[in-house]
């Protein structure tokens, strides 16, 4: 099957130790397993070229084997280049069917071709995990617009710049920001992101976290979730911000707000999880005390101005797997993780199956929500309809075998008059 499959992975070898890890995932994903249970007899997606753009991990790889259940013809490449698992993969190509391209450690011009190879299949869905599928078909691949029909995205970084495409008029067809349902971001940003970062820095640097003085740069969801682990686990956190709202709920949940230029001299661990550029800047960095452990979580690498912080750089080694060390002209050393790439995946496995399994069911419903519209959605940037949220919610409550309440008709009643007061 691997010879008659188009693909380009590091070793087809890798593909047994991928198979196991990918049904180990499988069994803490009730929701998808469940939702792949329906698409085998209702095949949603029958006929349908889908490429994704996603970490390829464990997880992942059940949300591909949902989409092909459904019937879609599926090719999958890499939202970042070290996020990649490699046996995974291989057993994808090997042992399901599914065109993967993707190797970790890719360089940017691999990156980009990977990108262009899973466009080959002249995809009618997109799945993106931080807008590069998106953006290379609007700005490389004009010719394949015509044959998409919608798109999903799977981040706060892609939402962002979808959002900014759209404005501009640039976007050509829908896309669901998956991001922004409710069983995603609440779940998956705070609670994926929150443990899989501290996991990531962890195994990276062996460092205690308890008594560590940790600078949280980003309060959205995936800084409070992060920021909330690090303090549970002992750390002293200070939160950085641009947004006033956000500084004074991140005050107000007891952690030390103040600008980055203030937390530099302070901080033992320096994380950013903003979705912007050039968050840690060589202002920063030549402030640091000698040995500070600077990462990134927030998609991209370019949330650290690395080409900075070479300027101000006597030598660059590396020290130990997924860990770099900077020594500056000052003659401190700063340790940068992962390559400033996201550190939960360059060097821990991502998010836990348990929560992505909320997220990739919000990717395969969306995708089947795109396709069952009689009328197109417009260009633009939309969320999922709140019904669909809230099965999602209701089938993973029934997995982990809780009940809730509802509400009684007197109860309705009143929630939807204006004319019964107190």
């Amino acid at each position: 099957m691997a010879n008659l499959i188009p693909h380009d992975i590091k070793d087809i070898k890798l593909a047994g130790n991928g198979k196991k890890r990918i049904e180990w995932a499988e069994a803490s994903m009730p929701v998808l397993r469940k939702i792949s249970a329906r698409y085998r007899k209702e095949k949603p997606f029958k006929g349908i070229s889908m490429a994704a753009c996603l970490h390829v991990t464990t997880e992942t790889a059940n949300l591909m084997r949902t989409l092909k259940a459904g019937g879609a013809k599926v090719a999958l490449c890499a939202s970042n280049p070290l996020s990649t698992q490699d046996d995974v993969a291989a057993s994808l190509v090997k042992d399901y069917g599914i065109s993967v391209f993707a190797v970790n450690g890719e360089n940017n011009k691999i990156y980009y071709k990977h990108i262009n190879q899973a466009l080959d299949f002249k995809p009618q869905v997109t799945m993106d995990d931080g807008a590069d599928l998106v953006s290379t078909l609007h700005s490389k691949r004009k010719e394949l617009i015509k044959g998409v029909i919608a798109g999903t995205e799977e981040t706060t970084t892609g939402v962002i710049r979808l959002r900014a495409m759209a404005k501009d008029g640039a976007l050509a067809f829908p896309i669901v920001a998956v991001n922004d349902s409710k069983t995603k971001h609440f779940f998956d940003n705070r609670y994926g992101t929150g443990q899989s970062t501290l996991d990531g820095i962890i195994r990276a640097t062996n460092h205690l976290i308890a008594g560590s003085t940790v600078v949280v740069a980003g309060y959205g969801w995936c800084g409070r979730g992060f920021a909330m682990r690090a303090a549970g686990m002992g750390a002293n956190v200070i939160v950085t911000e641009i947004d006033y709202v956000k500084g004074i709920e991140a005050a107000m949940d007891g952690f030390r707000v103040m600008p980055m230029v203030k937390a530099a001299p302070l901080g033992d661990i320096f994380v950013t999880l903003t979705g912007d550029i050039s968050v840690i800047r060589p202002e920063h960095f030549i402030k640091m005390k000698d040995g500070a452990v600077v990462c990134n979580s927030g998609h991209f690498n370019v949330e650290l101005d690395l080409d900075g912080l070479k300027g101000i750089t006597r030598s660059v080694t590396t020290v130990r797997a997924f860990v770099e060390e900077y020594k500056l002209l000052n003659r401190r050393r700063i340790y940068i993780l992962g390559e400033g790439r996201l550190i939960n995946l360059a060097a821990a496995e991502g998010h836990p199956a348990v929560v992505m399994d909320m997220s990739f069911a919000n990717q395969a419903m969306a995708a089947e929500y795109l396709l069952s519209l009689k009328k197109p959605l417009s260009n633009d940037v939309h969320v999922l309809p709140e019904k669909l949220d809230d099965q999602i919610a209701k089938m993973k409550l029934d997995s982990m075998g809780i009940k809730i309440d509802r509400l009684t008709p007197e109860q309705k009643k009143y929630l939807a008059s204006w004319e019964m007061g107190t």
